[in-house]
C-alpha cells in the first residue's frame, strides 16, 4: 500500500463502526483524495489485512461494499480497480449523507437553542475565510 504518511488510512479496531466499514470509508477517501486514480489497482484484501492486522475476510468484505456501489470493478484473477466515476458516486452519496444526517441534526439542535438560519449562515461564511 503506498500511502503518505500524513494521509494513512486509520482502522479502529475497538471502534464503533465496523471494520469492513472502515476500510470501504478509508479506500473511498484515498480515492477523493486522488491517492487511488481512476484505472488503477485497489488494495487487496490481503494487503490490507497485514496491514491492519484484520481478517482477510473482513477486508473483501469492505472491497464488496465498494464493487456493489460501482466504486470498484473486478479484473479476474488480477484484482479490484477504480472505476472512472468512483469519485463521482462517493461524492454524491456522501453528499446525501450529509444533508439527511448531519445537516438535519444540526438544524434540529439550533431549533432547540434559538438559534436562526441566519445567525448559522454568518458563522458558516465566517468559518470559510
Amino acid at each position: 500500500m503506498q500511502r503518505r504518511s500524513d494521509d494513512a488510512m486509520k482502522i479502529l479496531t475497538a471502534g464503533l463502526k465496523p471494520i469492513y466499514r472502515q476500510i470501504a470509508a478509508g479506500i473511498e477517501d484515498d480515492i477523493l483524495n486522488e491517492v487511488l486514480k481512476p484505472y488503477e489497482q485497489a488494495y487487496s484484501q490481503y494487503q490490507m489485512a497485514r496491514e491492519f492486522g484484520i481478517n482477510p475476510a473482513t477486508a473483501s468484505k469492505g472491497l464488496n461494499l465498494l464493487l456493489e456501489a460501482g466504486i470498484l470493478f473486478k479484473k479476474r484473477g488480477i484484482g479490484m480497480f477504480v472505476t472512472e466515476e468512483a469519485a463521482g458516486i462517493i461524492k454524491e452519496r456522501r453528499k446525501e449523507e450529509f444533508f439527511s444526517t448531519v445537516l438535519k441534526e444540526l438544524l434540529l439542535e439550533a431549533n432547540k437553542l434559538k438559534i436562526s438560519k441566519k445567525e448559522i449562515i454568518k458563522k458558516i461564511n465566517m468559518a470559510g475565510e
